[in-house]
């Protein structure tokens, strides 16, 4: 029953009047009656009220349950009789204080104070500390608080660190009583009264001072004085901080800070087990001035409170007394029992008898009252015997325990233990004396448990219980996973759930930062705890233990936290799964910072995913996917999609919502994103969508199987072809392998066969699954391929991976007969639509590249590779005749020309434009090369390339020779093969020297882009002796040029020239022969062009001319170093030359060294 805080009682009539049908007690018994007479009466009593004498109910303050019962039938049946007599106020006090309600006393005098009417007695007695003083004898029994006499918890105001007894806290905080009185609700008279004064302050002990530093850093901490925590830590240095095992206490690590403050005032418990004890007093005992009308004076009180407390004093004692003849009793009983039994089996007579009457190897009677009351009957007392005594056993021994019956069956199987006795007459207590002198220790903790034996299962496990804690802390942290099969094995079978939460705690603090191994281990010890107890301890005993260290500050802690979550899924109550533990994994993937923590809370989600069954959680599994999608770290989104995806995508396969929700909302999302698209698409959350959709590619699969209209004639009997290897992507993982999720190969190899049939001969009528693929689902996946942006290669590489997998998924027959003819109805390429715009639009965006490198990619048969070449060439020729801007088949060369295997086939589409008859299909694909050129081998290049480059570079067209220059420039950019580079040098100078391009402009501003492009990365040599001799040859003519806009053309493209080249290492020469000169040529063409370049140019210029001048200084230097180094060359040469002159020992070697004297 829940504890009831006496001070909550109602304090006042106004109290009384706002609560008049409130139960002020809900504990209280029948005989207790009214908390008392109002403040204006507080000793007359009234015919419909109870006593005043009853003003507790016993479960709250009583030292014992039973003991105030009696006291308070006692006192009514008394006071029954004598209704008239007016019982004085500081009798009633005296009596409270008597028979130990403190509580009561302490409420008593409160409600004087506030009547005005302050009772010495009780003011006396509050403001004494040493009446709340805890002595050092027995400790008090649980609940139980004594009075002047006997031990009481302290007062929170005058508590020190060993008043504490941290070994019954659990981490967090005192869950075992709540009758804590709140600062706010004693009076003020009273909180000045309980200060500490000097005198009770003790000396702070060594362990105090540690345990207290553990606490006030763990407190710095937490609340984010990081700061102070480090200086903290640095004036202690001789402390670990992060291990409370350090501090030197065998006792688990107490509350915080903040949990001792809110529980100073609260009474501790004790650690020992409690009985109840009932006590009566007789009315004929109360002092006269109890029902005393009204005495004369006052008593003197000093004397008077002597006198009680010397009362009280002989009255425990009589109590110990009592209860300290009848343990002697019972220890003397049992002891010559126990030897009678021992004298007994060792008897050869009745050997036979004993078999048949008592447990083989035990020690002790099967009778209840014989077994002793330290160890519940269940242990083996191997300490020697004790005097034999035959008194009559006491009547408190009816209270022991009955050893379990299962432990008794399990002994009976045991053999008989027999041990050889000499035939001596020495007597008992001389036998006893005589060996008291082995030298066996049992008075300490670990002596009493090894000497006594474990006989049963349960005996056993509450010993592991008891000497784990203490085991645990001297292990080496490098050996402790070697405890986690015992702690989990007591914590599965111990009778106490305090225990079973200990060793948990235990066990998941075992290791400081435990690795990979040793969570593994501790993973499977709690798989193994939780099929061995069921969902209600796990949910109970586990899941706490997960919540306790959810914000650790080990990031290896946290993350034995999320993945215990997922393997303790399948063993939680479904109620427990879909709410508590999901919300503690979204929390740690909201807010943990670790990337290996995310990722496991990812995984762990996956798993519940694969459990949960309440389809109200699916908003919230949606939203999760996307929040995990968007993770920074590249290890969590692969946990995403190796795991999460799959989980929920199979959870929404049995809702029914993957083709209706899960699907269409990722579609919406990305049309979403290319409406916002004006202002620059976000790349990367299109690619988060575009792989969560490709990651749903095979449960769609699945499902289109699974509900086809064959899905029941598929039988496993027979010869089932096995399914090529190449049949379907790789899967990222198991989870998305298609056999995986039908169920086996087998069943998928059947259900393929029948799709494929199904497909080619007897159509998708009926179909559902398919019918939504074919016209919904690729409809708006086109529609939403028109709408992307062409020029941004990421956006074209996603989708075409997406149709890449979407067509190997579902089949050859479904790409050919579903996919293709949709995305040619749409191109329709056709020589009619060759010169009309509404044709070419399609053809300019990501529709052509995404179809070309997404689709007809798919499978590389000739038949495909023909599509594909014809395809392309029809793009090229289209684009070409309807001067449409080339971007959608850049696109495609660049994302085909990324595979190696579609060089040859480039090139094949490159010739077909190389002589092709009209021109700009030619000047099509001379730029095409260029695209190409950086991803082909030089053996490619020599043999297809430069060979098609050079006959383009004759051709007629003088449109089609400057089409080539860009791709020479990217040549002499790439190839390192001399031949090669001097054949395209040969070319670019004839462009250069040739007199019939003395007048092209479009040439000369081809060939200055293409220098400026390609200058800066190509090979010195080209640079110095080709590149910046023409530039300056150029730029000089360009002074002599008399049409104003070719002459601003050259000068503004030769200025970016001159700036790109800036950067390079220039040798002297040409810095002073080319690139001077031609920048001063510029410069004179942008005096009267441009002004504001001709600033930057004066700059260049300036700091050219500096270079050089310190070049020739540091020459100057540098042939004066030179004369050095010939001097020192001629002395080397002489060393050596002595050197070589010595044919003798090393001993001579050395001499050559040595200084001369």
């Amino acid at each position: 029953m829940a504890s009831v805080n006496p001070f909550n009682l109602s304090d006042s009539e106004e109290e009384a009047e706002r609560r008049p049908n409130e139960t002020v007690d809900t504990e209280r018994s029948p005989s207790d009656g009214a908390p008392g007479p109002p403040p204006g009466n507080h000793c007359s009593p009234s015919g419909d009220a109870e006593p005043p004498t009853l003003l507790l109910s016993s479960n709250r303050t009583s030292p014992s349950g039973e003991g105030s019962v009696s006291v308070s039938v006692a006192a009514t049946s008394a006071m029954a009789g004598t209704a008239e007599t007016r019982i004085s106020v500081d009798g009633i006090a005296s009596q409270l204080l008597r028979d130990q309600y403190i509580l009561t006393a302490l409420e008593f005098h409160t409600e004087l104070l506030e009547a005005g009417r302050e009772l010495p007695r009780l003011r006396d007695y509050f403001s004494n500390p040493g009446n709340f003083e805890r002595q050092s004898g027995t400790p008090p029994a649980k609940d139980q608080v004594l009075g002047p006499g006997g031990p009481l918890n302290r007062a929170g105001s005058i508590s020190t660190l060993d008043s504490l007894d941290f070994a019954r806290y659990s981490d967090d905080g005192n869950r075992e009583s709540d009758e804590r009185v709140a600062e706010s609700e004693v009076p003020s008279q009273e909180r000045k009264d309980f200060k500490s004064s000097a005198e009770i302050q003790e000396p702070i002990r060594s362990l105090e001072k540690r345990a207290l530093n553990f606490l006030v850093n763990e407190y710095l901490l937490k609340n984010e004085y990081k700061l102070s925590s480090i200086t903290f830590s640095d004036e202690n240095d001789d402390q670990d901080f992060e291990l409370w095992d350090d501090v030197g206490l065998n006792i688990p690590k107490p509350p915080d800070l903040l949990q001792l403050y809110r529980n100073c005032g609260a009474p501790l418990p004790s650690p020992r087990d409690t009985v109840d004890v009932s006590v009566g007093v007789e009315f004929s005992d109360l002092p006269g001035n109890c029902i005393a009308q009204d005495p004369p004076k006052k008593p003197d009180l000093s004397h008077q409170q002597q006198t009680e407390v010397v009362q009280e004093l002989e009255y425990q004692i009589s109590l110990l007394n009592n209860e300290k003849q009848s343990l002697a009793e019972q220890i003397k009983k049992l002891q010559s029992e126990i030897h009678t039994l021992k004298r007994t089996i060792s008897s050869p007579l009745d050997l036979g008898s004993q078999k048949a009457s008592h447990p083989p190897s035990s020690t002790f009677s099967t009778d209840p009252l014989s077994a002793p009351p330290t160890d519940n009957g269940e242990y083996l007392d191997i300490r020697g015997d004790s005097e034999p005594d035959t008194k009559p056993e006491s009547p408190s021994t009816q209270n022991i325990s009955q050893p379990h019956p299962q432990s008794h069956g399990k002994l009976k199987s045991r053999p008989p233990v027999q041990f050889d006795q000499p035939n001596r007459k020495l007597s008992p207590a001389f036998q006893q004396a005589l060996l008291s002198f082995c030298r066996m220790c049992s008075d300490s903790r670990l002596g009493a448990e090894v000497s006594r034996i474990a006989d049963s299962e349960e005996s056993v496990m509450l010993m592991l219980g008891r000497c784990l804690p203490h085991i645990v802390p001297n292990v080496l942290l490098a050996k402790r996973e070697e405890l986690i099969p015992l702690i989990l094995c007591t914590a599965c079978l111990h009778p106490e759930p305090k225990e079973r939460d200990q060793l948990l705690h235990i066990l998941f603090n075992l290791i400081k930062r435990p690795d990979d191994e040793q969570r593994q281990m501790i993973l499977t010890g709690c798989v193994a705890f939780a099929r061995h107890v069921g969902p209600t301890r796990v949910e109970a005993e586990l899941l706490p233990q997960c919540w306790e260290q959810i914000n650790h500050k080990y990031p290896e802690r946290r993350l034995l936290v999320a993945e215990s979550c997922g393997a303790l899924a399948p063993y939680l109550p479904k109620e427990i799964r879909s709410s508590l533990v999901l919300s503690m994994l979204q929390q740690m993937l909201a807010e943990d910072k670790a990337d290996m923590v995310r990722e496991a809370v990812v995984k762990s989600l996956g798993i519940i995913m694969g459990y949960i069954d309440d389809s109200d959680k699916y908003s919230q599994g949606f939203e999760l996917m996307l929040l995990s999608l968007g993770d920074p770290s590249e290890r969590v989104v692969g946990a995403v999609h190796q795991v999460f995806i799959p989980a929920f995508a199979a959870w929404t396969t049995e809702l029914g919502t993957l083709q209706t929700a899960l699907i269409p909302s990722l579609l919406a999302r990305i049309e979403k994103l290319l409406m916002q698209g004006d202002h620059g698409l976000d790349e990367h959350k299109l690619h988060v969508f575009l792989t969560a959709l490709q990651s749903l590619i095979p449960p769609l699969f699945a499902v289109v199987l699974q509900n086809a209209p064959f899905t029941s004639r598929a039988k496993l009997n027979g010869d089932i072809p096995t399914i090529e290897v190449t049949r379907f992507p790789r899967p990222a993982s198991p989870l998305q392998d298609v056999a995986t999720i039908i169920g086996s190969r087998e069943m998928l190899s059947a259900l393929l066969l029948l799709y494929d049939y199904q497909l080619e001969h007897e159509g998708t009528t009926g179909w559902d699954s398919l019918l939504w693929v074919v016209n919904q689902l690729l409809p708006q996946l086109i529609e939403i391929v028109g709408r992307i942006n062409v020029t941004s290669s990421t956006c074209v590489h996603e989708f075409s991976r997406f149709f890449w997998r979407l067509c190997r998924t579902f089949g050859k027959i479904f790409t050919n007969t579903k996919v293709k003819p949709q995305f040619q109805e749409i191109l329709r390429l056709s020589e009619e639509n060759v010169d009309t715009s509404g044709g070419n639009d399609i053809l300019c965006k990501a529709t052509v590249p995404i179809y070309a490198t997404g689709v007809l990619t798919c499978y590389n048969q000739d038949e495909d590779r023909k599509l594909l070449v014809g395809f392309l060439e029809d793009v090229m020729t289209t684009l070409s005749l309807s001067h449409a801007p080339l971007d959608s088949l850049k696109a495609s060369f660049v994302e085909l020309g990324a595979n190696p295997v579609y060089h040859e086939l480039l090139l094949t589409v490159l010739w077909y434009g190389v002589v092709h008859t009209s021109a700009l299909v030619r000047c099509t694909a001379a730029r095409m090369f260029e695209l190409l050129v950086k991803g082909v081998n030089e053996t490619l290049v020599a043999q297809r390339v430069v060979p098609a480059l050079i006959t383009l570079s004759s051709d007629p067209e003088i449109s089609v020779r400057i089409s080539t220059i860009p791709a020479f420039g990217t040549i002499m950019e790439t190839v390192t093969q001399k031949e090669l580079l001097e054949r395209v040098k040969m070319q670019l100078a004839s462009f250069l020297e040739d007199p019939q391009y003395q007048d092209q402009h479009s040439l000369h501003m081809e060939i200055i882009r293409t220098f400026g492009r390609v200058g800066p990365n190509a090979e010195p040599r080209f640079r110095d002796e080709f590149v910046l001799p023409h530039l300056h040859k150029l730029a000089l003519a360009n002074n002599s040029q008399t049409v104003e806009n070719k002459r601003i053309d050259i000068a503004t493209q030769l200025f970016e020239a001159y700036s790109a080249l800036s950067c390079c290492f220039i040798s002297e020469e040409v810095m002073v022969n080319h690139f001077l000169p031609g920048l001063r040529c510029l410069r004179a063409d942008m005096e009267q062009l441009s002004p504001e370049h001709e600033g930057i140019l004066s700059s260049m210029i300036k700091e050219c001319e500096i270079k050089v001048e310190n070049k020739g200084m540091a020459d100057a230097q540098g042939s004066m170093s030179i004369a050095s180094s010939l001097v020192g060359e001629d002395a080397k040469t002489k060393f050596l030359s002595k050197m070589g002159q010595l044919t003798t020992s090393g001993a001579m070697l050395a001499n050559v060294f040595q200084r001369k004297k």
